[in-house]
């Protein structure tokens, strides 16, 4: 008898975000104010997303055996609270959207013990077929893990800040 391996093995399938490993501020990362140079939140974010599509079974597997990857079309960060040396952080992932050939992913970066939120980052991903360096749809099986986790998610409370723009702020007229 032949085992059938369910596709939707490993995924979190919760209407919560996926919550990544704690990391820590490491020292080269700190700047001259004496907190996290912005570079390095978006290590921080990167290092998160691999650990998220790794558990989708898009991360460095999926490279190395379908040359298949992701690479991000726009990615809008907002500083919040500023982190230092040695914080714990975490990334809180949601999955708001995944079409044929895109992701729409949003991060929350949280101090990891006490839960106050440092950053966040809202991105749209494209699926990329390596071989050619062009956008291409999902495989069949990794599409339906993203509809899945999509759904999924689609029950998670939504954090303030998806889709934002920048734009200074309007300022109101005095009144008379």
């Amino acid at each position: 008898m032949t085992e059938t391996r369910d596709p939707m093995q490993g995924l979190h399938l919760a209407p919560t975000p996926y919550v990544c490993k704690v990391m820590r501020v490491e020292p080269q990362w700190i700047d001259h104010n004496g907190h996290l140079n912005m570079a390095y939140y978006n290590v921080l974010f990167d290092r998160s997303v691999d650990e998220f599509f790794d558990m989708i079974g898009i991360g460095q597997t999926y490279h190395n055996t379908r040359n298949l990857s992701t690479m991000t079309a726009e990615c809008h960060v907002r500083y919040i609270r500023e982190i230092h040396e040695g914080d714990p952080v975490q990334a809180h992932v949601l999955l708001i959207a995944a079409d044929d050939k895109r992701l729409h992913l949003f991060e929350e970066l949280r101090h990891a013990t006490e839960g106050w939120l440092s950053a966040t980052s809202d991105n749209l991903l494209l699926h990329v077929d390596m071989t050619v360096r062009r956008v291409a749809p999902f495989p069949p099986d990794i599409a339906a893990r993203l509809q899945a986790l999509v759904k999924a998610q689609s029950g998670a409370p939504r954090p303030e800040g998806i889709g934002r723009g920048i734009a200074m702020p309007v300022k109101k007229a005095a009144q008379a």
